[in-house]
């Protein structure tokens, strides 16, 4: 008897140690209850003040985990397993995790301060009536270029790019959809362009471009265009602003042929075990206030009208990080091509990336 109740004790024992271990370990891996929000980001995608703000208010602890791409974002979400209660995916992958349920219809009832958004970048066409989705940052896809070592180009234009004196000089951004849309909006075409005979004519014209690539970077490149690295780059507009605070010499443009005008939103996934706490953070991120010094850290263009007007008016002012409408008619938004010809715009721009070694 007294061996079954030393059995039975060790069982117990090392029962209650497994659930501890994987209490902790869900914790660490993203797992949220009503005291813990996990949220998942951009890296280097929000003002970690504001995260331990939003701790002290709330009494929650955040767990912040970052991710590089849409594509790694949506996996993530997809296969399950870990939890995230807040993510701040990209247009087209909003429009994809819509389709394949992976999101939470919001209660604007418990949004607020959803009335401080500037009309203009709410009722999109990924996200109608922004039933899963509220606007966190947007801008650009464009040319960062440091005037003195071009020989006099603007960049008014994609072909800039292909001029000759840029031997070895430009570094582009590691995406399918941007790189893969400069070809596309320098022949003329839309960058949502799903023609084939249009997509080999841009990898064609890409491919040539080949020698005036030094490399294709990640985050990176910030580094790299701010040391005078390369002359050029193609980057996204928040990154430019960032680069150009570390060094002056540098301009940004967005070439007239059009490009990508991009917004990054806050959604709950269904993996979301916080679903009160999401809403009450992403109340917290539309406060004009919270927006405002979030803008400024980022450096990325915040669609909260409010938090404009407490911004200083040099970055407000600025037509390259805020355009007027009259380039902003020239962008497009991505669309959410398939699964499909998502797969063959990576499978091109692979192959350029070949080329370009």
């Amino acid at each position: 008897m007294k061996q079954l109740v030393r059995t039975f004790a060790l069982v117990f024992v090392a029962a209650f140690a497994l659930m501890i271990l994987t209490s902790y370990l869900n914790k660490s891996q993203g797992y949220s209850g009503g005291n813990t929000l996990t949220i998942y980001n951009w890296g280097d995608y929000i003002d970690p003040d504001l995260l331990t703000e939003f701790e002290e208010e709330t009494g929650m602890k955040v767990i912040y985990q970052t991710f590089d791409s849409n594509e790694a974002m949506l996996t993530k979400i997809e296969q399950g397993g870990t939890t995230f209660d807040v993510a701040i995916p990209s247009e087209y992958a909003i429009s994809k995790m819509k389709e394949e349920n992976l999101l939470v219809a919001l209660d604007h009832s418990k949004l607020p301060n959803l009335k401080n958004i500037d009309a203009r970048f709410m009722n999109l066409s990924f996200d109608e009536d922004n039933k899963f989705s509220i606007p966190y940052f947007w801008g650009t896809v464009g040319v960062v270029f440091n005037p003195e070592l071009v020989d006099g180009l603007t960049f008014e234009s994609w072909n800039d790019l292909w001029d000759p004196r840029l031997k070895n000089q430009i570094l582009l951004l590691d995406g399918a959809r941007e790189v893969m849309g400069m070809g596309l909006n320098s022949l003329g075409y839309s960058l949502n362009d799903t023609n084939e005979d249009h997509l080999q004519e841009a990898l064609t014209k890409l491919s040539t471009l080949t020698p005036n690539v030094r490399a294709i970077v990640g985050d990176e490149i910030k580094m790299l265009l701010a040391n005078e690295e390369a002359a050029v780059g193609l980057v996204w507009s928040g990154d430019a602003s960032e680069i150009m605070d570390e060094n002056d010499k540098l301009d940004y443009m967005v070439p007239e042929e059009g490009s990508n005008l991009w917004f990054d939103n806050m959604v709950i996934p269904t993996t979301a075990r916080n679903v009160e706490g999401a809403h009450q953070f992403i109340n917290f991120m539309l406060d004009p206030d919270h927006a405002a010094r979030n803008a400024e850290y980022v450096g990325y263009s915040t669609p909260n009208a409010a938090a404009l007007e407490l911004l200083p008016e040099d970055i407000t002012e600025d037509e390259r990080f805020y355009p007027d409408e009259t380039l902003t008619g020239k962008l497009e938004v991505y669309d959410n091509l398939g699964k499909k010809m998502l797969s063959h715009y990576n499978d091109l721009f692979l192959e350029f990336k070949m080329h370009s070694k």
